[in-house]
């Protein structure tokens, strides 16, 4: 049987069905959905996320209805090993962004755009064809469309044929514009990148491999935005740490329980 057919093994993390894949195991799947004309839609989850789809059922039935999930932060990885659902490593959407941008470039896929300000779109695109000379650029569009537009906005993508389409948008906006509209683009493969166009146009720095590897991205992002980041991240963090320990102890009850009315 062709392994990208074949259900991936899935890890309960928090409620929440987050694929055990490792990047190269992601890619290929990415990878494998353009060659055979298959569609494949990619949900990323970090602590962050998934306070909000505790808080928000509709991002939660977006991320949830995606064909691959993927832990985008380490702190996700680090919860599914305490919780005893392990999974192999985090798979970061940016470096998920690069890697099928490399593979496309390579293999002739087409990629379209969409998402952030016009200025950074034109920047990003720069540097991609810059990074990926080969990359076969099907279109592009800014994210600041009003929703009454998605409908002519899906159809201009459909009729440019993409094989990948990457959606620069801030969350839930990208995950209930994928939701809605994914299936419709006729795109095999779609990425939800976030801010990834930000990064690759040089507006916003990544943290370095050291923060990275410790799990304190958000902390070198707070670092650069502090007035904007600064309490969103300390607050999501908590209950986030919250809800890791609310799922510990209610285990550690229910375990006790049925210790105790063991004969």
């Amino acid at each position: 049987m062709d392994h990208a057919s074949t259900p991936p093994m899935r890890r309960d993390v928090l409620g929440i069905a987050v694929d055990a894949l490792t990047m190269a195991q992601a890619v290929a799947r990415c990878t494998d959905a353009v060659e055979h004309g298959r569609y494949l839609s990619v949900g990323m989850v970090n602590a962050a996320k998934m306070v909000a789809m505790h808080r928000d059922e509709q991002l939660r039935q977006a991320v949830a209805g995606c064909s691959m999930v993927l832990a985008d932060g380490q702190s996700v990885v680090w919860a599914s090993r305490l919780l005893g659902a392990p999974l192999p490593e985090r798979v970061a959407g940016i470096d998920l962004f690069h890697e099928l941008l490399r593979e496309a470039a390579g293999r002739g896929h087409r990629a379209y755009f969409l998402g952030a300000r016009p200025e950074v779109l034109s920047r990003m695109l720069a540097q991609a064809s810059r990074r990926y000379p080969s990359l076969v650029i099907a279109g592009a569009q800014d994210g600041y469309f009003p929703a009454a537009d998605a409908p002519a906005v899906t159809a201009t993508i459909r009729r440019l044929n993409p094989d990948l389409l990457f959606l620069g948008m801030s969350s839930p906006k990208k995950e209930l514009f994928l939701s809605q509209w994914g299936a419709s683009t006729g795109a095999n493969v779609i990425h939800g990148v976030g801010g990834s166009f930000d990064i690759l146009a040089g507006i916003t720095r990544r943290a370095p491999a050291c923060f990275q590897s410790l799990g304190l991205e958000w902390l070198y992002r707070t670092w650069q935005e502090p007035a904007r980041l600064g309490r969103r991240y300390l607050t999501t963090n908590a209950a986030f740490m919250a809800l890791v320990a609310r799922e510990l102890t209610g285990r550690a009850g229910r375990n006790a329980g049925r210790g105790s009315s063991s004969p």
